[in-house]
């Protein structure tokens, strides 16, 4: 198998230090003269700083070796597969943390009804600034949740000028929804990939959510939920403003401003820590 140098522990980034990710497709990633190495269709061929990424977004046409998903593994990067230009999220492979001290912590909180809804709460503060969550029950705060959304994608169309008839979004049926539905669809999925890359990657769990509960990111979809009205739904609706037949290739081009713009890698480990705690 060829070598890969393991870096000093001491000399590996944490999460909210790393690039942002990095989308690869049609090509072949392995390990050649102790680096990661990228091959493209095209005869590309760079070298790839694991260690430095917040995740490695593998697209359609791709292949890895064994020896560079076990550099990944080493370097606490994880590897996302994803649809073209990240539009859809498919699976992770779990990035190898120290301890299992944040994933037992996630699982004690989520196993009492009281602790969970205590996080639930600490979540929803940060959706509603001017609530006190403390009053509602978690099942009131789901439908305030619910209003917020909603108004928020009016707020955005009057915003950007795009037409929003409401959320109509079918996986298996991706062309049967308009635009916006397409944009923010794409936009959303991205997030996920990039979330579950910062989740794992901390060593919790995306399996044990505390306001989601069904499918198998629900702790994903808590998290990512936070970040929505400042990152996918400007990206997706400014883009669909500009141009309303843009593809979108366009929108996760735009998203990625947002991400950077709101220093959303530096945030996003720092706000989990504080969400999931027993203080």
């Amino acid at each position: 198998m060829p070598i890969f140098e393991k870096p000093p522990l001491e000399t590996i980034p944490p999460v909210r230090e790393r690039w942002t990710p990095l989308y690869l497709e049609h090509g072949r990633i392995e390990v050649d003269d102790s680096s990661v190495k990228w091959i493209g269709a095209d005869r590309t061929v760079m070298r790839i700083p694991v260690a430095s990424l917040s995740a490695l977004m593998l697209g359609p046409g791709t292949t890895v070796t064994h020896a560079a998903m076990k550099a990944c593994a080493v370097c606490d990067t994880p590897v996302c597969w994803v649809g073209a230009e990240g539009m859809h999220f498919f699976a992770t492979g779990a990035a190898t943390s120290h301890d299992n001290e944040r994933a037992r912590l996630q699982a004690e909180l989520a196993s009492s009804s009281r602790t969970r809804d205590a996080v639930a709460r600490r979540m929803f503060s940060m959706r509603f600034s001017d609530v006190d969550v403390s009053k509602y029950s978690v099942k009131e705060l789901r439908g305030f949740e619910g209003r917020r959304v909603k108004r928020l994608y009016q707020e955005m169309g009057l915003k950007f000028g795009v037409s929003w008839k409401g959320r109509n979004y079918d996986a298996s049926n991706w062309d049967l929804a308009d635009g916006i539905n397409r944009a923010v669809s794409a936009a959303n999925a991205a997030l996920y990939a990039l979330t579950t890359a910062v989740v794992t990657s901390m060593g919790y769990l995306p399996q044990l959510g505390f306001i989601h509960t069904a499918g198998v990111l629900p702790f994903v979809y808590d998290i990512a939920d936070i970040y929505k009205p400042v990152t996918t739904l400007p990206a997706a609706f400014e883009t669909l403003g500009i141009d309303p037949g843009a593809k979108e290739e366009a929108v996760i081009t735009r998203l990625k401003f947002y991400i950077e713009r709101e220093h959303i890698l530096a945030r996003m480990p720092l706000d989990i820590e504080k969400l999931v705690s027993t203080k």
